[in-house]
């Protein structure tokens, strides 16, 4: 078994651990289980929850035995970490339906088979909706100090903004007994999360030594952030989630499609199972030609297959070639065109006896500047409806031209994309 701690480390995935050489030798004694905890505070989970879920399934690779917690009674709560405000709660009827949606999308991701490395799904409302409050006081309220408590970064930059509530002040405390519970019904003796979530992991290896006297482990993984220092978790118009009912498989490929040529090599390294060899080839190839996009489209084949399915990913695939041009518009399917079309610039007409012309249905697609800009693209023979070149200023479209009965797409040159959508 190669040495997972040196594999983690070289794709960029170690912040924090408590003792490293204590961390390294028991991973690489024996099996050892691990966990990482999912907070329904949102309907679905997003690519900053993705590095988690694939650090446990990389963990697991290596023979280790991973437990995806669902936060049915932490998503009541709320984590103060990396919120300068406090959390609205959410109506706890929403947090059940958020808790079985996360449950099936951690499960997506590890293998649930039947041998010694074989996942687990368990949700920590299993053990604390049952325990009354004096128990909790008495037997976890007592080992934590309120100074130590204090000087969490979390805890210190609230105190120093707006305030903290009693309520995610003792988040702390219900994290620290999940790990507690694992270890105790599970043998679990690790702990992962984000750097966000130190002062967390290490509230549960505290507590585990105070009450059963047992060295268990944490590790953080690094926030992964862009050039710019903002979370890739989220974009102008939202998270990038993992579930195609929140954000469309053809999206979620042009999400990374389009990601800059300086983010390439770090983003193969946290998201790729491809080796280190391969990684550092792709790397280097999109080093020497950029424009060609090797590494981005590597990355968006993989991760839309690792997420959505190999189908969805082929599908996303021929819906982008066929949008600049380089395959069939007709032999996309309706769904991923519709996908398609959400994600460009795109309007919508009523259906009539005819269809607008060219000229008109550019323009009011906001393709081109002006009608006469649509008239010079056509002259130049630079203007293109479902791929097809246009080459009179009076072409109109028919209803053979309308894909799916319902789109018409169109082009200016190679990278100017837009759709119009009739509607009936």
């Amino acid at each position: 078994m190669d040495d997972i701690i040196d594999e983690l480390s070289w794709r960029g995935l170690l912040a924090v651990t408590t003792d490293l050489d204590e961390l390294r030798s028991a991973l690489n004694s024996g099996r050892v289980t691990v966990y990482c905890g999912f907070d329904p505070t949102a309907p679905g989970l997003h690519i900053g929850n993705l590095v988690q879920l694939l650090t446990l399934r990389r963990l697991q690779l290596a023979g280790h035995r991973p437990i995806g917690l669902v936060g049915g009674a932490t998503g009541l709560i709320g984590d103060p970490s990396g919120k300068s405000t406090e959390r609205v709660l959410n109506p706890a009827e929403t947090v059940a339906q958020w808790v079985d949606r996360i449950r099936g999308e951690v499960s997506r991701f590890l293998d649930f088979g039947t041998g010694p490395s074989s996942a687990l799904i368990a949700s920590n409302l299993d053990w604390t909706g049952p325990m009354p409050v004096l128990e909790f006081l008495r037997d976890i309220g007592k080992h934590f100090s309120v100074n130590r408590m204090l000087d969490r970064e979390s805890v210190k930059a609230r105190l120093e903004g707006g305030g903290i509530s009693y309520t995610e002040f003792s988040y702390q405390l219900l994290q620290a007994l999940d790990f507690l519970e694992l270890y105790r019904r599970f043998g679990c003796t690790m702990q992962i999360g984000g750097s966000d979530q130190w002062g967390n992991l290490v509230s549960g290896v505290d507590l585990i030594r105070r009450v059963d006297g047992a060295s268990v482990h944490a590790l953080a993984t690094p926030l992964i952030t862009k050039p710019d220092g903002t979370k890739y978790g989220k974009t102008e118009g939202g998270a990038i989630w993992l579930s195609a009912d929140l954000m469309s498989p053809y999206a979620f490929y042009q999400f990374w499609l389009n990601v800059s040529d300086a983010e390439v090599p770090g983003l193969l390294r946290v998201f790729s199972f491809r080796s280190r060899e391969e990684i550092e080839t792709l790397s280097a190839e999109s080093a020497e030609r950029p424009a060609a996009r090797i590494g981005q489209r590597a990355l968006a084949e993989e991760l839309t297959t690792l997420v959505h399915g190999a189908e969805q990913a082929r599908q996303a695939i021929a819906a982008s070639q066929a949008l600049f041009g380089r395959s069939d518009l007709a032999e996309v399917d309706e769904q991923t065109l519709e996908a398609a079309v959400a994600e460009v610039p795109s309007a919508r007409i009523f259906a009539s006896d005819s269809l607008p012309t060219v000229v008109d249905l550019m323009a009011e697609a906001k393709i081109v500047a002006s009608k006469s800009a649509a008239r010079r693209a056509i002259a130049e023979g630079g203007a293109y409806l479902d791929n097809r070149k246009v080459t009179s200023e009076d072409a109109t479209p028919g209803p053979e031209d309308l894909l799916h009965g319902r789109f018409l797409i169109l082009r200016v040159g190679k990278r100017t994309v837009g759709a119009i959508e009739v509607i009936r």
